[in-house]
């Protein structure tokens, strides 16, 4: 998750209501667009990125917490695909951290000084052979340094050396856009996601706790020695940014749910003298689960369990490994970001962040400019789960309360290929996009159908957002185009100008794009098909003066 650039005191003031995890480097570092090398460097599958293929990440780390130092190693399995177009390989790693020294396929790199590897910014250039296509290699980067702290964090995002209420050391990292590469050497694009997942090895001192994502494979560490690794796992694809180390005095307990695919592990973490009342909170796990199964389908990620790890920032949504800060109570820090009352019935960070497991780690954008598709629906799912055990009626009335969140100050879809996300609106102005399809379809199986198929047929994918408005149009028999256009790329609301005469109705849209038409449902129940060109028809029924727009459609209306 990801906010706008705010001040701190800003933050301070609304935090209660614009929870959007990490602010991103990228959006402090320019807000007028005036992009650079680099941007494009981070952002773009450019030339030294597109030859070949993560295959898997085995990251090594070992943090200082007096120093605020790390030490590392990350040896990176890929594919070579068809047509090598650079003799170089893109590695990124951002500055202050440095590559101590490179491992081809196992074997020491021996700088070529006709051909050096070569640090740019938060780039390293390597050259390597050029081998067949579809063979797989192998690079290892020994690496050190002193990684970018989180300040704020989540909205801040890097290493964060916390410490707990006992003054104990507590560590872990989030970086939501402003890249793993912050705190270990990768391919920092998230449309290139290791097909065969992921290992962590974290390096602790021996009275530490060390978790990861997936499962625990291996700890080690005699009982006479000053410090243990720990080895986690994932089997699934995994995006860049949800590979985190959570460090701490941890307990843990363990549980399972029988859900749609059979037996799901479930573990959850915390420090140890918070284990009572986070098993009480936690215990809304399981009926959120059993929610999202019922309108996002199966759990993606079954092989790597299920885990709520106690976090010293808000929360985010790591892939089998969601971080939870929220104390313990309902609502977003004991708050309702909707103003209706229904968000105080259930824990904010729990639902929403692990909702993320559908959109965002099951379904990845392939660029952030996309990040709506993350957002939108992972804000929505909020709605679901309150409509699940309240009612619809409950879940309209919040989805109609976030609304008063939106700016509309700039189009939700972000510039490409530069690792820049577009408006914080993704979030409450793309549920209520949503909401509104959803009233279009008007079928709400269909509907539920169509988010379930969508975390089926891009099972464990990177997409782009044109891929999910196609899927929306042709799932649904209905044309989207021109209302994403609308809602995705302006940031105008259309507005429906309406006037009854009598028994009769005029109406017509302004306020947007060429060609725009969207139906929408009276309160009477008539449905009109409005466009650009004013029409004008026989209303239904009695009391036609008293003929409104249906609250569930996220547009102006003037009378």
């Amino acid at each position: 998750m990801q906010i706008n650039k705010m001040n701190k005191q800003f933050l301070t003031l609304v935090s209660a209501f614009l929870f959007l995890t990490s602010c991103t480097v990228a959006q402090l570092s320019n807000k007028k667009n005036n992009f650079t090398h680099q941007d494009s460097l981070r952002g773009s599958n450019g030339v030294e990125r597109s030859w070949w293929d993560v295959l898997r990440y085995d990251v090594n780390v070992t943090p200082d917490y007096t120093t605020k130092t790390i030490t590392g190693k990350t040896r990176i399995q890929y594919k070579i695909l068809a047509g090598q177009q650079s003799r170089y390989m893109q590695i990124d790693l951002q500055k202050p951290l440095t590559v101590d020294s490179v491992f081809y396929n196992e074997k020491l790199y021996i700088n070529d000084p006709s051909m050096p590897y070569y640090n740019e910014g938060n780039v390293w250039h390597i050259p390597l052979p050029v081998m067949p296509a579809n063979t797989e290699q192998s690079i290892t980067i020994v690496y050190h340094g002193k990684p970018r702290e989180a300040i704020n964090p989540p909205w801040d995002g890097g290493w964060i050396f916390a410490k707990d209420a006992k003054g104990r050391p507590w560590m872990t990292v989030a970086c939501q856009g402003l890249g793993a590469s912050a705190w270990y050497p990768c391919k920092d694009y998230q449309a290139d996601e290791p097909d065969n997942g992921a290992s962590l090895t974290i390096n602790v001192p021996d009275l530490l706790i060390a978790v990861g994502n997936g499962r625990p494979e291996q700890k080690s560490g005699s009982t006479n020695s000053q410090s243990k690794s720990y080895t986690w796992r994932v089997h699934a694809p995994i995006n860049n940014y949800t590979i985190i180390p959570y460090i701490g005095h941890y307990v843990n307990w363990s549980d399972t749910l029988q859900g749609e695919q059979g037996k799901l592990d479930l573990n959850y973490w915390v420090l140890d003298y918070d284990l009572e009342k986070a098993k009480k909170q936690f215990e809304q796990v399981k009926p959120m689960l059993r929610a999202f199964e019922y309108w996002f389908g199966p759990y993606p990620f079954y092989e790597d369990g299920y885990q709520l790890i106690q976090a010293p920032h808000l929360g985010m949504e790591h892939q089998s490994a969601v971080a939870y800060g929220n104390h313990f109570q309902n609502g977003y820090l004991g708050r309702d970001l909707s103003g209706t009352g229904w968000g105080m019935k259930w824990d904010y960070i729990i639902i929403h962040e692990s909702g993320h497991e559908w959109f965002a780690n099951n379904i990845t954008t392939k660029d952030i400019a996309d990040m709506w598709v993350h957002e939108g629906f992972t804000d929505y799912s909020e709605a679901l789960f309150t409509e699940y055990y309240y009612g619809k009626q409950a879940a309209n009335e919040y989805v109609q309360g976030l609304r008063k969140q939106i700016a509309n100050d700039k189009p939700i879809i972000g510039p490409y290929g530069v690792n820049r996300e577009g408006s914080g609106d993704m979030y409450f102005k793309g549920a209520n996009i949503l909401h509104t399809l959803r009233q279009i379809i008007n079928d709400d199986e269909k509907f539920r159908q169509i988010l379930r198929g969508l975390n089926k047929d891009f099972y464990h994918q990177t997409v782009t957002t044109k891929q999910v408005e196609d899927y929306f149009s042709q799932k649904s028999g209905k044309d989207f185009s021109k209302l994403f256009d609308q809602y995705l790329r302006t940031n105008q609301i259309p507005t429906l100008q309406i006037k009854t005469e009598g028994d009769k109705i005029k109406f017509q849209w302004t306020n947007c794009i060429a060609g725009f038409v969207m139906p929408v449902k009276l309160t009477n129940g008539q449905w009109i098909t409005p466009t650009t060109v004013e029409q004008k028809i026989q209303l239904e029924g009695n009391n036609a003066s008293n003929v409104d727009v249906d609250k569930n459609f996220y547009i102006n209306v003037k009378k």
